[in-house]
């Protein structure tokens, strides 16, 4: 009887959490209105998990717990449409949107009414939910077969699991277009950039590789969102385009709501200009207007030629770009190290804009497009996106132009630059490089590394930007008095940060050295490292092939570290660290077949009750077994904690032996 009044209450709990979040989600993400914070959802979002973990029988696909972590399919399964998903006709003027009109109204016989929608430059879905559930997604593909992506378009948070009507059709199908917005297809690239990653060229391309990941938790990293614009099957009452839209909106579907009526086609026409000048007001690209005949039985009517309806058409904006001459390429540094060539050109005029210089991008694109200083260049520009160079225009070479060469020393503080075999970017390999000296100093601090509570982002940017910190071993001189200098900072906060600063010259080499930031050093790779050479002085004196000898240490990590100590500035901070009484020592491994998990293949999964991640880690490694980050049939156990993903899935199917904390504490 108790048992079973917990469930009831665990039920009545779980609906309320769904309909609260999913309110949230709506408002949040659709409306663009939210009503409760960050942290109160997280925590609405954490009493759901945990409520679904205890009660796996509650939990449902539509629940807002199952948008990211599905496990990842080899590869799609088709996708077939309710009806032939069609491409527009493309109007690159207004006379050819006056044809559309005169052919509408000589096809009707009558005046003809438009929907005005904006041509959002994503890529086009088709929504299957049965009585209101989400149960299939596809991209067009020909039109008649797409492909089924259903666990990636759950990722969306724009895309509700279950619609929001209580009168809802047994099956309806909505289309629309996934994409991206600018703010974040600026935060991908720059994160890219970052690991070393080639760069994506638009939001369109971005969205479009997201939606058709085979993993769709990297799906959900891409923060895409998504707008309907067609009620295909489900309700045979509308009459118009307009009222679908509508009917849409109230389902809970996302509509652009810069959608407009024409009542004629001066109204269209006025609507395509005012568009065309305000397009680089939205966080979305568009690329055009798309026309529709508002009356659903006179699109009927009208029928289709080939795959283009004669109902619709899409007027494409001028495209915004323009030759100009390549003058130099001049090379700058981000605060991670990466070299980023920049083309000087001669001031052009793009869309309303004076553009005198764009992004290359790195080394690989500037080779791969064969760009040479002394081109002539195409240029566009998108929106806020920074201006980019295509390619050179080469009917106009003259034979004058010069190749570009990335530098080899760091044009900030003359370091070595690092250009790893198969890496898009080139990096300065000095951690106290002016130029990165942020970066570093907030990654020295993290959690993982050193773990300075209270010298997050905020405060490493004022500490950088005052200049009390130029590189992390400056952390270790600071004082009540230079910490004053920072606003808002008082004798509380002082002295906590002083106290944290100073614990955390015992961290030991580990941290010390993932903090360093070498790049291929992560902290499985540092604790390896540590165990193996017990004091920073071996490791920096080290050769690539003693460093190899580490388990899992190759040739790309080995040569990044050695050129990491090869640079002077980099061995002076250490002497500063060490003057500042830093311990740069662990326990040395002396026999690594003595460990207890000699051998043995680990793979880490969810959240364990009281280690972390790091943590965990290093008791296995110092055990003498090897952590790796994808479960194979060389992996020995796989460590399962709360919310474990794909992983613990693929353990199981595969017949690896599973362990929880307790287990893995016995197995030690």
């Amino acid at each position: 009887m108790v048992e079973s009044r917990s469930k009831r209450n665990a039920a009545t709990r779980v609906d309320r959490l769904r309909a609260q979040i999913e309110e949230a989600n709506h408002r949040y993400y659709v409306l663009d209105e939210p009503e409760i914070i960050d942290a109160e959802y997280d925590a609405m979002l954490r009493d759901l998990i945990e409520l679904e973990t205890k009660h796996p029988e509650l939990r449902t696909p539509d629940s807002p717990t199952q948008r990211v972590g599905a496990p990842a399919s080899e590869r799609f399964a088709p996708y077939e449409h309710a009806r032939p998903m069609l491409s527009l006709a493309n109007a690159a003027s207004f006379d050819e949107l006056r044809a559309f009109d005169e052919r509408a109204r000589r096809l009707a016989g009558r005046a003809v009414q438009y929907v005005c929608e904006l041509k959002i430059d994503g890529l086009a879905i088709a929504l299957d939910y049965r009585n209101g559930s989400l149960v299939r997604g596809g991209t067009r593909g020909d039109g008649r077969i797409g492909e089924d992506v259903t666990a990636n378009l759950r990722t969306i948070n724009t895309i509700p699991l279950r619609l929001r009507s209580k009168s809802l059709p047994e099956f309806l199908e909505a289309r629309g277009e996934v994409y991206l917005r600018k703010s974040n297809f600026e935060r991908l690239n720059s994160a890219r950039e970052r690991e070393g990653l080639s760069v994506f060229a638009n939001p369109r391309n971005a969205a479009s590789g997201g939606v058709r990941q085979l993993d769709p938790a990297l799906t959900a990293q891409r923060r895409l969102s998504f707008f309907a614009y067609q009620l295909v099957v489900g309700d045979g009452a509308l009459q118009t385009q307009w009222e679908a839209l509508r009917r849409l909106e109230s389902f809970g579907l996302p509509v652009n709501p810069n959608i407009a009526r024409a009542a004629t086609l001066d109204g269209v026409l006025e609507y395509c200009e005012q568009w065309e000048q305000k397009r680089d007001e939205l966080d979305y690209e568009i690329d055009g207007v798309v026309v529709k005949v508002d009356d659903l039985v006179l699109q009927e009517h009208l029928g289709v030629v080939a795959r283009d309806p004669r109902w619709a058409i899409a007027f494409k904006f001028k495209p915004r770009e323009a030759r100009t001459k390549l003058i130099d390429i001049a090379v700058t540094v981000g605060r991670t190290g990466t070299l980023n060539p920049n083309a000087v050109l001669k001031p052009v005029r793009i869309g309303g804009v004076t553009v005198k210089s764009a992004t290359l991008h790195n080394r690989d694109y500037i080779q791969n497009n064969d760009i040479r200083i002394g081109d002539t260049v195409l240029v566009t520009r998108a929106g806020d996106v920074i201006p980019r160079v295509v390619g050179p225009v080469l009917a106009e070479r003259t034979g004058k132009e010069r190749r570009f060469r990335m530098p080899d020393r760091c044009p900030v503080c003359g370091s070595d630059v690092d250009h790893p075999p198969g890496e898009a970017m080139s990096r300065c390999t000095n951690a106290a490089c002016p130029a990165q000296v942020y970066e570093r100093v907030r990654h020295f601090a993290s959690r993982g590394a050193m773990d300075i509570e209270g010298l997050g982002d905020v405060m490493a940017q004022q500490l950088t930007e005052r200049t009390l910190v130029r590189d992390i071993a400056d952390i270790y001189r600071l004082s009540e008095e230079s910490l004053a200098q920072v606003p808002r900072t008082g004798p509380k906060s002082i002295e906590s940060l002083l106290r944290n600063i100073g614990r955390s010259k015992e961290r030991g080499l580990a941290p010390l050295l993932y903090g360093l930031g070498i790049r291929f050093v992560g902290t499985q790779t540092a604790q390896i490292l540590a165990n193996d050479f017990g004091t920073i002085d071996a490791i920096a004196d080290a050769r690539e092939e003693e460093l190899q000898r580490s388990e899992g240490i190759g040739p790309e990590v080995a040569g990044s570290v050695v050129l990491f100590f090869k640079q002077p500035a980099n061995r002076q901070m250490i002497e500063r660290l060490r003057r500042a009484r830093v311990n740069m020592t662990a326990p040395k491994r002396t026999a690594r077949a003595a460990g207890k998990l000699a051998g043995k293949t680990f793979v880490l999964t969810g959240t364990l009750p009281n280690l972390t991640r790091d943590e965990a880690t290093a008791l296995i490694v110092a055990a003498g077994g090897k952590v790796t980050g994808s479960v194979s049939k060389q992996t020995d156990y796989v460590v399962a904690g709360d919310e474990a993903g794909s992983k613990l899935t693929k353990a199981e199917q595969l017949g690896i032996a599973i362990l929880d904390e307790a287990a893995l504490r016995k197995l030690l």
